[in-house]
């Protein structure tokens, strides 16, 4: 099978988007399949052996390592001659949307994947004329595609309430050797809580729209240390409001492995995700977690049996559930003891042969 990936971000730019669009092109060469990928902006073009063809794109004022793509007249072209039975689209916006276009004249079936709530964002920066702006955009080019596969329930009913059909859900892998309990660190952790406190932390891209300032309350809580790992455009901002926590920058391979393993509680405020790979890293890694009951984390916190759950928005509930796990021991190591079992069955291998039966069921239609 002929994969052409269209994606709106690829390496440099390292977000969950980027990494998705990483393990489907390692899972198409390990089972044979060729693939291309298509991406904005400068960076390497070539990844594992699959060519990437960079197109013109522009950086966004205050946030300057994203890059959206600018309108590429060798879309059309460019699919033509490489001749794919199935376009994927990867959170398709601008690029995505050319592709989208570029495919339906050729007659080539393509398969959307929705990943990033761009109207959540809309609607959280109180900018309510773009959020509906938004999705009819999205519908549109959505429509464009035999099927749009969303990350989590709360996803998939979302794009349904807003007029996108033919979505099913598709969930995101994790490699579960990388990110494993073993990975703990005693002297890393040593490090986060030299007086042995409850070691909290986050691990994602340090954004606004990822409500990091509802972390604040548990600076205060007794017995525990907060650590941050990440980076991103609001990250001197909240080294301002969060002054007590250790920030340890970005971190990636077997570095970060072992900082989510390191973890006691990991925690998530953000509540406009639509799946959110770091939570399930952390519960690979052995490490309950504590999210809001919204977006894609409805899918992974189990309350009471993986982690706890908090109500969106609210910082003093989101300190209460982890003040509970801070003070009680036993607690943790019953939700940590369940927290990768909740995971075992979602390796990237699973995910992949859904994937690739995704391709074969819109080609054969």
């Amino acid at each position: 099978m002929r994969v052409a990936v269209i994606t709106e971000s690829f390496l440099p730019q390292v977000n969950g988007v980027t990494n998705s669009v990483l393990r489907v092109c390692e899972q198409l060469t390990q089972r044979g399949h060729d693939a291309l990928v298509i991406a904005p902006g400068p960076g390497p073009i070539d990844y594992l052996g699959v060519p990437v063809i960079r197109t013109p794109s522009f950086g966004l004022p205050g946030y300057r390592d994203f890059r959206v793509a600018r309108p590429w007249g060798r879309m059309t072209e460019t699919l033509r001659d490489f001749r794919p039975d199935v376009v994927h689209l990867a959170s398709p916006v601008s690029l995505g949307a050319q592709g989208a276009f570029a495919a339906r004249r050729l007659g080539v079936p393509v398969v959307a994947v929705y990943q990033t709530d761009l109207a959540g964002f809309a609607s959280r920066y109180h900018l309510g004329s773009s959020e509906v702006a938004i999705w009819r955009w999205l519908r549109t080019v959505h429509d464009a595609a035999a099927r749009t596969l969303a990350p989590s329930r709360a996803a998939v009913t979302q794009l349904q309430d807003n007029g996108v059909e033919r979505v099913t859900r598709w969930a995101r892998g994790v490699d579960l050797r990388r990110f494993h309990p073993l990975r703990r660190d005693r002297s890393l952790r040593a490090g986060f809580a030299p007086d042995g406190q409850v070691v909290i932390g986050y691990v994602g891209r340090l954004a606004h729209e990822k409500e990091l300032a509802l972390l604040a309350p548990l600076q205060q809580l007794p017995g525990a240390r907060l650590v941050i790992a990440g980076d991103g455009p609001a990250r001197k901002q909240l080294e301002r409001q969060l002054p007590q926590a250790e920030f340890l920058g970005f971190q990636s391979g077997e570095q970060l492995a072992a900082t989510f393993a390191s973890l006691d509680i990991f925690v998530h405020p953000g509540s406009h995700e639509t799946f959110c790979q770091a939570a399930q890293e952390a519960l690979a890694s052995g490490v309950p977690l504590v999210g809001p009951r919204a977006g894609g984390l409805l899918d992974l916190v189990v309350d009471g049996h993986n982690g706890l759950s908090f109500a969106p928005g609210s910082g003093r509930d989101l300190a209460d559930q982890v003040g509970r796990l801070v003070a009680d021991p036993l607690l943790r190591r019953q939700l940590r003891g369940q927290a990768r079992l909740s995971v075992q069955g979602r390796s990237w291998d699973v995910i992949g042969s859904e994937l690739v039966g995704h391709y074969e069921e819109v080609l054969a239609a």
